[in-house]
């Protein structure tokens, strides 16, 4: 090649190229001798002592260590109140660090308001336990973490904005419905209808996030607040699809009885409703389908249960909705996710109603046969009719 060819930014591209790679796209044509010579001059300027950061981690994690070895040992010689000066003041400080980066109108080092956010969130939640500790209280997980949402999360949903904070957020927020009704069941003083509606609730982030993410710079953050709880949503009717080939769902007041199901299926289908609207484009609205399709699931799960076949046949269903809208918009890894889910599913659904074959040598060469067929098609579908990039789900 006689030219140069256009160069990508180095420092997300090229900073870990070896010289060695260089001279192979330069043995191949790609690059010429003088473009070579000007990224290793560039590569060379940004080279870090990596050996010496390395050290000084190391030292520092060892020094670390020790100051916790130290206050381990005499934990309990510590007065309570001082230990909970400290973790106090610890807290303090690290809401004083995010004021000071939030105020920052071009804040280069993103990740550190992140890493305080989290380190924040954490002490305030480890806060609650310490106070159990020291004032020897007990309670519900579910209370403590509703106090920590309450004094949090507000902080959490106003400054976050990365992957991390939103996974936080909504697990905090899905463990504590979730204990809540495991509470709420021990002590027989709520109906299953009840239950059922609190386990549902975090799917509603979904609309949220949906009405937040044209609202709000944040889009990445409300963006992955959405997929979680649309992830939520799906994985919950795929296992009530496999429960219903377990066994008949019971008639009679269950967790997984009729009621239940169409609370979960209005919850879902309330919420696809929602984000199908306030997201108009066709992200929107196959977010939407897929929230509408897991609603229908849930009590279609309880006219089919009992039978192996037709409760594989709606997880199958549903399954190739998710390939479908997923394909439709664009979504080249959930699309992949979905048709590995459907290979899977066909697999075991395969051993399931083939189970007497499989005590002969006969029936283990066909199961085997079936596994490889059924991952070569897998793999050819995901490969020629995925979509080419990850667009904005």
């Amino acid at each position: 090649m006689s030219g140069s060819i256009a160069i990508p930014d180095p420092p997300t591209t090229l900073a870990c190229m070896s010289e060695r790679k260089l001279r192979a796209w330069q043995d191949a044509g790609l690059v010429d001798e003088a473009t070579v010579a000007r990224i290793l001059a560039y590569e060379e300027t940004q080279s870090r002592p990596l050996a010496l950061w390395a050290a000084m981690g190391i030292g520092a994690l060892a020094i670390g260590l020790g100051l916790i070895s130290i206050i381990a040992a005499n934990w309990e010689d510590v007065p309570g109140t001082v230990r909970l000066a400290i973790h106090l003041a610890l807290l303090i400080t690290a809401g004083g660090f995010i004021a000071r980066q939030a105020q920052l109108e071009h804040n280069p080092h993103g990740w550190m308001l992140e890493g305080a956010l989290f380190v924040f969130a954490a002490l305030g939640l480890t806060f609650f336990g310490h106070l159990g500790q020291v004032y020897q209280t007990g309670s519900p997980l579910w209370k403590p973490l509703a106090a920590w949402l309450v004094l949090f999360a507000p902080v959490l949903l106003v400054r976050g904005q990365s992957w991390l904070i939103a996974a936080a957020l909504f697990g905090a927020f899905s463990y504590m419905c979730w204990d809540y009704t495991y509470n709420l069941d021990l002590a027989g003083s709520a109906s299953n209808e009840w239950m059922a509606f609190i386990t549902a609730v975090p799917v509603l982030l979904a609309v949220l996030a949906a009405w937040m993410r044209r609202r709000d710079t944040r889009e990445v953050f409300w963006k992955r607040l959405e997929q979680l709880a649309l992830t939520y949503a799906a994985a919950g009717a795929l296992l009530v699809a496999i429960f219903a080939g377990i066994e008949p769902f019971h008639r009679e007041p269950d967790f997984l009885s009729m009621p239940q199901q169409f609370i979960r299926a209005g919850v879902a289908g309330a919420a696809g409703v929602g984000v199908a609207m306030l997201r108009g484009n066709t992200s929107g609205r196959m977010t939407g389908a897929i929230l509408l399709g897991a609603g229908l699931v849930f009590p279609a799960s309880y006219l089919v249960s009992g039978s192996e076949f037709m409760a594989g046949a709606v997880f199958m269903a549903f399954s190739v909705g998710i390939a479908a809208a997923a394909l439709k918009a664009g979504w080249r890894g959930v699309f992949q996710a979905a048709i590995a889910i459907i290979a899977l599913r066909l697999i075991i659904l395969s051993f399931e109603l083939a189970s007497d074959l499989l005590t002969s040598g006969f029936g283990l060469i066909i199961a085997g046969l079936l596994i490889l067929g059924v991952a070569w098609v897998a793999v050819r579908i995901s490969r020629e009719y995925a979509p080419p990039a990850e667009s904005d789900v």
